[in-house]
């Protein structure tokens, strides 16, 4: 079999770009940790309609007035129009202070249709971060079970390597920029993950094909065999990606800004999830059966 660009005999360069990508989003996210939402760590969260171009200045000026203080980076622009604000805060807003904001931003911004608070207290943060991280895992969990039994082991743990490289990149992504992580965060894990997993089968049922026409005696046999079957696969993964891609394009663009940081995360996601299927499932799996086969010659050597 000839292929055009040996995939699976460069693969330590893509396991190094991998890693040092994960790498510098492990060393910022042990530094500076996650920029949590308010899904995941107690807080409020007041989204301020002023119908007006957001000052944000002006806004902190506001919370002052009443005697609360922002911390830095607190207010965000949002909106269509960009006549939104969102304010984080750290502690909860009683009752009384929650009506000292609507009072004072009738008073500071007239054109305002009002504020909607939402709070998260400690329990409930804690509680919603342990069930994130349960949907995540029980999903791999589950993807490892189904590759298995339609495939083999070494097929499923390189799959499972694959998605939480994904998953990886993706944290180390918004790590890296500051962005929020919050309850649509995991939501575009889990989508990504979904997505990432059906492309690494596709190219892996290529491979279990290949395998049946042509049994690879040498290790380079088998790296030829499974090259072939990546760029049998490659337009495929390819055009589906793009595909995508361009849906998730128009949504970061005119999606509107409550699903900004959602379709950021998408973005990454499918990126890494081709790249990933291609370049990182497949040459580990070879990998692994590479081994066990320069381990099984000695053996098959002696025998005879």
């Amino acid at each position: 079999m000839k292929v055009r660009f040996g995939i699976v005999r460069r693969r330590a360069w893509f396991f190094l770009l991998s890693g040092a990508i994960t790498v510098a989003g492990l060393i910022v996210f042990i530094v500076n940790g996650f920029n949590l939402g308010t899904d995941f760590k107690a807080g409020s969260r007041v989204q301020l309609q002023l119908n007006q171009p957001v000052d944000t200045a002006k806004v902190e000026r506001m919370f002052g007035e009443i005697g609360i203080r922002l911390p830095e980076g607190a207010v965000t622009q949002a909106g269509t129009r960009g006549d939104m604000a969102v304010v984080r805060l750290p502690e909860v807003l009683t009752p009384v202070q929650v009506a000292a904001v609507n009072r004072q931003l009738k008073a500071d911004f007239p054109k305002s249709s009002g504020a909607s608070v939402s709070t998260v207290d400690p329990i409930e943060a804690k509680v919603t971060s342990r069930k994130a991280v349960w949907a995540v895992l029980l999903a791999s969990l589950f993807i490892v079970v189904y590759v298995a039994i339609r495939f083999e082991f070494r097929f499923a743990v390189a799959a499972i390597v694959a998605l939480l490289h994904d998953a990886f990149i993706v944290m180390s992504v918004f790590a890296i920029l500051r962005m929020e992580v919050n309850l649509l965060f995991v939501t575009a894990i889990l989508t990504i993950v979904g997505y990432s997993i059906n492309d690494t089968i596709v190219i892996f049922d290529r491979i279990r094909e290949n395998l049946k026409l042509h049994k690879p005696k040498t290790f380079d046999e088998l790296q030829e065999l499974v090259d072939a079957s990546l760029w049998q696969t490659m337009s495929r993964s390819i055009n589906t990606v793009v595909t995508v891609l361009i849906a998730a394009v128009m949504l970061y663009l005119f999606g509107g800004q409550s699903i900004h940081d959602f379709t950021f995360a998408l973005i990454v996601g499918l990126v890494s999830g081709a790249y990933s299927s291609i370049f990182i499932a497949s040459p580990l799996w070879v990998a692994w059966r590479g081994w066990e086969m320069r381990r099984n010659k000695p053996a098959q050597a002696s025998a005879s």
